[in-house]
């Protein structure tokens, strides 16, 4: 199996080393990821300026491809450009950060695992928990052991699924323990739009961003509430952002435009 893995968290993160690591068992791992740290920029893409990248070594070991781009460039480059052999599978992260609830839609390593979708490649974002000791170590075989079983089950299907792990797990995993599994819906509740006000030495206004308020839990389980209770979570996702019973429902509404004269422009304007 042909894997290409990126990540938002650029080429010298542990998470990408642990993942890389650990993805070796399923098949050969060539790695494509941003020079520098790519967080929170979502699925851009870099098109007003020409894309450079390098290749990284670890001594005579190559670490992969660093891209002066965004993780979706780095996914789009990788497989069109980068690896010589069609692309199995991408894998993505392992991010240090959850990307659970609308912080999906911000995530630039669930971007990349969509740009992975969009060339109808199976496609994997994998997160830990936030946390000055994090062990990715443990983070990264946890998810290869759901990657795996995940493709044993759905085969080629081009599929995107979203994994997320709290710090509990990777203790209870260190413990010998499994952590529990949740299959889970993606949470949309609101929450992180609080700011702290300051001025910087010449007295101008500036904003720092919070994780505050924490989201609301919700009466249904979702990513948001099983990573709360120390559950490691699985979402499949999709791309398609089209509102399909809605649609259905507009047909019937007639939509149009009445015929009215087109104003003419006034002379010397």
């Amino acid at each position: 199996m042909n894997i290409l893995l990126a990540n938002d968290d650029g080429i010298y993160a542990p998470g990408l080393r642990a993942l890389r690591n650990a993805l070796q068992r399923l098949g050969s791992v060539m790695v494509v990821a941003p020079a520098t740290e790519q967080s929170g920029v979502g699925h851009s893409i870099t098109y007003l300026s020409p894309l450079t990248c390098k290749e990284i070594y670890d001594g005579d070991d190559f670490r992969g491809w660093a891209v002066e781009g965004s993780p979706a460039d780095c996914v789009k480059l990788g497989v069109a450009e980068l690896v010589p052999q069609p692309v199995d599978l991408i894998v993505s992260g392992v991010n240090g950060g959850l990307n659970a609830g609308i912080n999906v839609l911000y995530s630039g390593t669930v971007a990349a695992a969509i740009e992975g979708a969009f060339f109808r490649i199976p496609s994997v974002a994998v997160s830990l928990e936030h946390d000055p000791h994090a062990d990715f170590d443990a983070a990264a075989e946890m998810a290869v052991c759901l990657i795996e079983q995940i493709m044993n089950k759905q085969g080629n299907a081009p599929e995107l699924y979203n994994i997320n792990i709290p710090t509990e797990a990777t203790r209870t995993f260190r413990n010998g323990k499994m952590p529990e599994v949740h299959l889970v819906p993606m949470g949309v509740e609101r929450y992180g739009d609080h700011y702290i006000k300051r001025q910087d030495p010449k007295g101008r206004d500036y904003y720092w961003s919070t994780n505050d308020p924490p989201p609301k839990r919700t009466d249904h389980e979702t990513d948001l509430n099983a990573l709360a209770s120390g559950h490691i979570t699985v979402t499949p996702l999709q791309f398609d952002m089209t509102k399909q019973l809605m649609l259905e429902s507009m047909r019937s509404w007639g939509l149009g435009l009445a015929k009215v004269p087109i104003k003419q422009p006034e002379q010397g304007s």
